[in-house]
């Protein structure tokens, strides 16, 4: 019998790429899904895809910024079943390019969304798991949630919050029943190279310094390494092998993934002039 088997599941961010494939697993593991997306054409789809393959679900239309609307969700779905066992924080976005170009409702959309939209989703499930006895919160961060990268600071930043609050959150719903992991993907095969703002960088100037493919996996491949992971309760979910090497170089030697990830940088900041000369 699956472990997800009858467990109420709320997953942010459901719309596409590893929130979708998230409640997918979830769904095909025998748990009742409710599932929410900014995107209303998104979450509509994958809402009618599910009752297409005789998956229970619930669909939100929902804005993680939006608190009460976060709270709203998570009381309705105790409305409806009557307890929720697992809450995926998993919505979030991306803005590239340089810090210096980057205007403040960049940093606040980023920070509102990735950070602001764990929190709200905390806010909402957690004293509600405590008063249960138990649960399972699962928020996604990112690799650059333990290591730094140049290009998307306020990504990073947003990332990290969200790492250092799922540990901390941790210690305290181990006294409490509950249990939190926080999941750090490398590169996942997603569109949010393609939906994410940029800034001062255009998008051929992007696809130069994408990762290539071979260090990533596809969304439904993150998934079950995400899955696999809350069964075991693991505090950290590093999803892909590259990932796993930064954050061990990170680990052991912080100067050296500085010199790294700046000599990378420089690197770019080089084929980038040499091309506008080219134009």
């Amino acid at each position: 019998m699956s472990f997800f088997k009858d467990k109420v599941a709320i997953v942010t961010g459901a719309g596409s790429g590893i929130g979708k494939a998230l409640a997918q697993g979830l769904a095909a593991r025998g748990a009742k899904v409710v599932i929410s997306d900014f995107n209303e054409d998104r979450i509509a789809q994958v809402e009618k895809e599910f009752l297409d393959k005789g998956w229970e679900c619930v669909a939100f239309v929902l804005d993680v910024r939006d608190a009460q609307a976060v709270k709203d969700m998570v009381d309705a779905t105790l409305e409806k079943h009557g307890r929720i066992n697992l809450m995926f924080n998993n919505a979030g976005i991306a803005v590239g390019g340089e810090a210096k170009d980057c205007q403040l409702e960049d940093w606040r959309n980023v920070l509102d969304i990735n950070l602001y939209g764990v929190v709200n989703g905390v806010a909402a499930v957690y004293p509600l798991m405590v008063e249960q006895g138990y649960g399972h919160i699962v928020n996604t961060a990112s690799v650059e949630g333990l290591c730094p990268f140049p290009g998307t600071a306020s990504y990073v930043a947003s990332k990290y919050g969200v790492v250092g609050l799922s540990h901390s959150l941790r210690l305290e719903g181990a006294a409490r029943g509950v249990k939190v992991s926080v999941v750090c993907p490398g590169y996942i095969k997603t569109a949010i190279f393609e939906d994410s703002k940029l800034v001062g960088l255009s998008r051929d100037e992007l696809d130069k310094v994408r990762p290539p493919d071979w260090i990533g996996i596809t969304p439904e491949q993150c998934a079950a390494i995400v899955l696999r992971g809350v069964e075991k309760n693991k505090a950290t979910i590093v999803v892909t092998a590259f990932a796993k090497i930064l954050a061990t170089i990170n680990r052991i030697s912080p100067t050296v993934m500085q010199w790294m990830m700046t000599s990378s940088f420089k690197s770019a900041l080089r084929k980038r002039a040499k091309q506008q000369l080219k134009q």
